[in-house]
């Protein structure tokens, strides 16, 4: 089977990466006439681990067009991965995707193909398929379905910073599929594909569009759960949020994923699923209660870590602050929903001075904030600037502070993931999000 992939954002082209490397003919396309001239030389177009070097394997597999009369002839599966705005009312908009299938659907009516099959990666309300998406295609190929064309609803679980990784190596594969047929050649698409023998959970096309958004609603329930015995334990002289989380995540009723205290749940994915799932609910006159609680433990997270701050503030009468990490995880330049950035502009408001570094999300930061903000180029940087150092994020260099960073006494270190050990540094005064002081 040869696939095209229609949209190479930063889920797209990894995809389109991946099928290549693993052996697959792909033809891509994209709006963007830059990024597909990138692929076309085998340069990656975004920034994401392991991105470069499957382009580079694939190279010989990968072809980018224009032409979709070419995608439709040359391929016999399409997958779309098309962004899907949230409306005002938190659900989720199909325009995007409906302008992308819309031209590989006129080329297959005119086409003497006997069959081609949909791919929908991109994140849906539940019902958008059987509503708005099958009947669109169907109009616009002539063709009904199962009788010349098939249709999935496949949206992939992976995270900025390891989009490869967690696309090779999933642990549930969600297909919602038209029919058995289009359902089997997914399945036989991924099992060359894969590193791993996932969970396929076939089901119908709606319960995926269901299993899609509960499963991201239910993890960021897990967060905020975290997050409230986080704050709970730094009421609590000698409790820790780790040694707690760690004993929970060993039962296997819970498990240890996206159960550690720290920062609220960010990025492009959680927050608007979870809002989407309470708004889909309440559309069949169901309340979402657990969903609104968990963005409400998760905005108040935001103002806890910013008062946090401002306490130390007032208290040492120190005039700047430092921000390590911008982007809402590391391994990535995306900004989305940060907790970092939510904490930038509280403190603005405040008239606090701040200094920020990020190794990969420091331009896209200045995009925002411009001169309001001062930009460092490493942590050591940011001990040199400020007498209180906030650790949002977890890199490679946090590790590695030890007493040599120190250059103020006395420093405040206020630390979310309790990254450092504060028994071997001196002259600081370390406060830990989900310990007591």
């Amino acid at each position: 089977m040869n696939i095209s992939v229609i949209g190479l954002g930063k889920l797209g082209v990894c995809i389109l990466a991946s099928l290549a490397s693993k052996g697959f003919k792909v033809i891509g396309y994209d709006i963007n006439k830059k990024t597909m001239l990138m692929i076309s030389r085998g340069i990656a177009p975004v920034i994401e681990p392991e991105l470069h070097e499957h382009i580079k394997k694939g190279i010989k597999n990968l072809n980018v067009s224009s032409d979709f009369n070419e995608l439709v002839i040359k391929t016999d599966v399409s997958i779309f991965v098309l962004p899907t705005p949230s409306k005002a009312n938190g659900s989720f908009t199909d325009e995007y995707l409906k302008s992308a299938i819309q031209p590989i659907a006129e080329a297959l009516k005119i086409s003497k193909k006997k069959y081609h099959l949909f791919v929908v990666a991109s994140t849906l309300s539940p019902g958008t398929m059987n509503k708005s998406i099958i009947p669109f295609i169907e109009k616009h190929s002539g063709r009904k379905l199962n009788k010349g064309i098939g249709v999935c609803y496949n949206p992939v679980f992976i995270a900025l910073g390891s989009v490869i990784r967690d696309y090779l190596n999933p642990s549930l594969l969600l297909i919602g599929e038209s029919d058995k047929k289009a359902g089997d050649i997914m399945v036989k698409i991924y099992k060359k594909v894969l590193l791993t023998k996932p969970h396929f959970g076939r089901m119908s096309i709606v319960s995926g569009e269901i299993a899609k958004i509960s499963l991201n609603s239910y993890i960021t329930m897990k967060i905020s759960f975290a997050n409230t015995l986080s704050s709970i334990c730094e009421k609590i002289p000698n409790s820790n949020v780790d040694d707690i989380t760690k004993a929970l995540g060993a039962d296997k009723r819970i498990a240890p994923y996206y159960l550690k205290g720290g920062l609220p749940f960010a990025g492009p994915c959680f927050p608007r699923d979870n809002k989407a799932f309470a708004v889909f609910a309440k559309e069949y006159g169901c309340e979402a209660s657990l969903a609104k609680a968990t963005d409400v433990v998760n905005d108040e997270q935001v103002n806890h870590i910013t008062d946090l701050i401002v306490r130390n503030v007032v208290k040492t009468k120190i005039k700047k602050v430092a921000v390590i990490g911008l982007a809402y995880k590391k391994d990535t330049n995306v900004l989305d929903e940060s907790p970092a950035i939510k904490v930038i502009k509280l403190l603005i408001k405040k008239k606090i001075q701040v200094v920020v570094y990020d190794p990969l999300a420091v331009d896209n930061t200045m995009k925002m904030f411009g001169d309001e903000l001062e930009y460092l180029t490493s942590v050591k940087e940011c001990f040199e600037k400020s007498q209180l150092v906030c650790i949002f994020t977890v890199f490679d260099e946090v590790k590695q502070i030890n007493n040599s960073y120190i250059k103020h006494k006395p420093t405040v270190v206020i630390d979310c993931w309790r990254a450092i050990d504060k028994n071997s540094l001196k002259n600081i005064r370390y406060v830990a999000l989900g310990r007591a002081k």
